[in-house]
Order: C-alpha cells, then structure tokens, then sequence
C-alpha cells in the first residue's frame, strides 16, 4: 500500500513538466509554419511599350517600342533562374503581348493573357498563385496606376500620360505586413 501511494505522489509533479514539453513542441511547430507562410511577393507593373500612331483598335508596338521590349527584357531576363520572374501577365491586345515577348522567350516562363476590365480577377490569381513569388505584369496607362494602388491597398499612384513608356512599379505585398511601393523609370 505504501508503494501505491508513493507512485501517485509522483505522477502530479511530472505531470507539468510533460505538460509543458508538449506546449513547447506545440509553439515550435506554429513558430516554423509562420517562418514557412511569411513570404513576400514581389509585383513589376509597367505600361506597354510604344505602340504604332495606327488608327486601328490593337495597334503593334513601333520600332521604339520593339526596342523598349528588347531593354526590358535585358533588364530583367539576365537573372539566374532562382531569382528571375515567375510569370507574366498581359492583357487581351497585342501590344502587351509584344512587349512581354522577348523576356518570356528568354526566361522560358508563361505570358499569361487576362483581360483587360478584370483587374480583380488578375489581382486575386497574383495573391492565390503566386505568393511568394515574382511577377511582372504589363498593362496599359489607365490601368496601371489602378493595380499598384490595389495590391498596394492605397498607394497613391500619378496619371500616367500617353506618351510615358518608361514607368516602372514595384509592389512588395509581404504575407503579415503591409504591402510597399518603390517606382521606377526605365530609359
């Protein structure tokens, strides 16, 4: 009988210290998962290059605005892979798609077509597909400044007038901070 009761004297005193070995290994694992989800993503929004002064709807680029695409994809296609552009979206019209061109072909990444009014839709695929990752996105003067404002949840972003081709925005939308803006001017 002495025996018995000895036994149950001890088990409440390591009962709090398993308790707390089990409550240690549990912060571990939440601290590692917020480590593994605390990406950022990285966003480059930019207008199309130059296009043709043609009156048709979906103008080609000009010979200037082939020469922008070719610089832009200099620019950002002589990274190594692992820190390269992921992906990029264009929208419906041939000018983006033109401009993207050169930088995709060099990367071997998807130029990926939205259309033009969804800017909610291509919003919410960057943040569902692509956290983590980096993005370029070529769009048009109206709708530029209307995406970096929206992944950005505010910035306060200038007009951009139609014969300004060099302007660059990066958006750094982080998985528990607020999302920042840094622009840029591509010559």
């Amino acid at each position: 009988m002495l025996k018995e009761y000895a036994s149950l004297r001890r088990r409440p005193f390591l009962t709090p210290v398993w308790i707390l070995g089990f409550l240690g290994l549990f912060a571990l694992g939440v601290a590692a998962w917020a480590v593994r989800e605390a990406s950022t993503t990285l966003v480059l929004v930019t207008r199309h290059a130059e296009k043709l002064a043609d009156a048709v709807a979906d103008p080609a680029l000009s010979p200037a605005g082939l020469a922008r695409a070719q610089r832009l994809a200099s620019l950002l296609g002589d990274a190594p892979r692992e820190l390269a552009v992921d992906a990029v979206f264009v929208t419906q019209w041939q000018r983006t798609a033109s401009t993207a061109l050169s930088l995709a072909t060099r990367l071997g990444i998807p130029v990926i077509p939205v259309a033009a009014e969804d800017l909610a839709g291509l919003e919410a695929r960057i943040r569902r597909e692509y956290r983590g990752r980096r993005v370029l996105v070529i769009a048009h003067s109206d709708s530029v400044p209307v995406i970096v404002a929206d992944l950005s949840q505010g910035a306060k972003v200038p007009p951009i007038a139609d014969g300004e081709y060099g302007a660059v925005y990066l958006v750094a939308i982080p998985r528990w901070s607020r999302p920042s803006v840094l622009a840029m001017r591509l010559p």
